[in-house]
């Protein structure tokens, strides 16, 4: 058998379609063991920012084409996808300012040198918490548990959703018995009463099912990406 398990995330189903000259193959080179978490991403603005909703920020930008500024962690990230998805959707223009990092990134939000972010909730929902950032929308259908007062942006905009996740893959050549073996294990870890605590007071949500059904949710999350980084129009340089 090949090396040891390795975490898996919302990275690799991007990089499968944005860096064509990786020297492997996402979705053929790995067993699915299980999922771990799934987390929503949250738009966050400035608090000048003279808006208050996703409707409010789409008009805003229309109205100031090409004028907003919105952060990321990196080209290429979900945070920075996420945008872009939103771009299309919405129909409006933006400048992206990657970042080395989601921190800087809303550092920059709340000083007010970058008007907004879409980032993880589970690194900016004490921030919109504490009131330094607003919060518009969660890129997920479903609200956020921790941010339960914030919509989805999908309630505004049709057909938008996003999110970043985590999970456990294995070499392909792992032998299914012991694929299996790891699921449930890792099942049961995600069962017990800390670690669902712990996980949801982080703003994430745990996943469940056995690699069967995280292999179709990275074939899902592949194709998804897949699609949204062709309507970007970026390139890995």
């Amino acid at each position: 058998m090949g090396s040891a398990c390795a975490v898996t995330s919302t990275a690799n189903a991007i990089n499968a379609s944005f860096d064509p000259a990786l020297p492997h193959d996402f979705a053929r080179d790995i067993a699915p063991v299980a999922g771990l978490a799934r987390i929503p991403l949250v738009l966050v603005v400035n608090n000048d920012l003279p808006v208050t909703s996703v409707a409010d920020f789409i008009a805003y930008a229309k109205a100031n084409p090409g004028k907003m500024s919105i952060a990321s962690s990196g080209i290429g990230t979900s945070l920075h996808l996420s945008g872009e998805l939103f771009k299309s959707l919405a129909g409006v223009q933006f400048t992206h300012v990657p970042h080395r990092g989601s921190a800087p990134g809303l550092t920059d939000v709340m000083s007010g040198q970058i008007h907004g972010m879409f980032d993880n909730v589970t690194s900016s929902f004490e921030l919109v918490r504490a009131g330094k950032l607003r919060a518009l929308g969660v890129t997920t259908r479903e609200r956020s548990e921790i941010l339960p007062d914030v919509p989805s942006i999908a309630d505004t905009l049709a057909g938008y959703e996003t999110s970043s996740f985590y999970g456990v893959g294995a070499p392909h050549d792992t032998p299914r018995e012991i694929v299996d073996l790891l699921n449930r294990e890792i099942a049961a870890a995600l069962s017990d009463a800390e670690i669902k605590s712990r996980i949801a007071g982080l703003g994430a949500v745990p996943l469940h099912g056995n690699a069967n059904a995280f292999g179709c949710m990275l074939t899902a999350e592949t194709e998804r990406w897949r699609k949204v980084v062709e309507l970007s129009g970026i390139k890995k340089e």
